[in-house]
């Protein structure tokens, strides 16, 4: 059909002399072509089983050897309108370990799926609204999320570590102050996130949540990420967001006011 649609461009370029007309194909024809079609069909399935079975041999050898948790301290309660000043030592750290840096962050999380369920008038275990899939897999727990998770949002992973080894991460999101240390760790202070945040409110509906985000540097291996929750006291206020950005994989990111 594109040869045809261009045809007439090309007789009167003069790149070719006179119309070919159309091809047509026999039922004799379809197990010659399958041997050109097949392969493009098989192949993209071919790199995501590959691609699977990559990401849960990662899964496996990780979980036969995880990390020491590390030790954090903080030199007060976190609050919202403050720095985060602390401490951080790694107990046992691996030959592979170049360096370490420690940041945090704030964002808002999705409502949880009973709440959005409940506000579109359908039952539990009814037929989800549009945009909503059915229950995710065992490993999520009630309220965390919003039932968006399908696709490419979930890979296989191992179903035996709670919450999941992968996290998902926050669509409206601000990054705060960031601290690079050799692998040895020490005193940190962080900035505040841009923007007159509130502190942790773990709501069904509304929900603004902090964490703190150590990535350990390796060598000739990707770097390796451990996410500590915390609870952060409400500031003084009012707590006023001019400006935050909107980042997730079914949406271009974008910034809103």
């Amino acid at each position: 059909m594109f040869y045809q649609t261009i045809e007439p461009l090309l007789i009167w370029s003069g790149i070719i002399a006179f119309p070919i007309g159309s091809v047509q194909i026999g039922l004799l024809d379809y197990p010659f072509l399958m041997v050109f079609v097949v392969p493009f069909m098989v192949f993209p399935l071919v790199l995501r089983i590959a691609a699977n079975l990559r990401d849960l041999r990662q899964q496996r050898e990780f979980l036969h050897s995880q990390p020491t948790r590390p030790e954090i301290t903080f030199n007060s309660e976190p609050t919202s309108d403050k720095p985060l000043m602390g401490e951080i030592r790694l107990r046992g750290p691996r030959a592979d370990w170049t360096g370490l840096s420690v940041s945090w962050r704030v964002g808002v999380l999705p409502p949880a799926r009973e709440v959005i369920m409940e506000a579109h008038g359908a039952k539990e275990g009814g037929q989800p609204p549009p945009g909503l899939s059915t229950p995710l897999p065992h490993y999520w727990e009630d309220g965390l999320s919003d039932g968006t998770g399908v696709g490419e949002d979930t890979p296989m992973e191992h179903h035996d570590v709670k919450g999941g080894l992968f996290l998902r991460p926050m669509r409206i999101c601000a990054q705060g102050g960031v601290k690079d240390f050799d692998i040895d760790g020490g005193d940190f202070t962080l900035a505040l996130p841009k923007g007159d945040w509130p502190g942790t409110q773990a709501g069904s509906f509304v929900r603004f949540h902090w964490e703190l985000l150590v990535r350990i540097e390796r060598k000739h291996k990707r770097p390796l990420f451990w996410l500590m929750p915390i609870r952060v006291r409400h500031g003084a206020g009012p707590f006023i967001i001019e400006d935050f950005s909107v980042s997730d994989g079914r949406i271009e990111e974008s910034s809103a006011e």
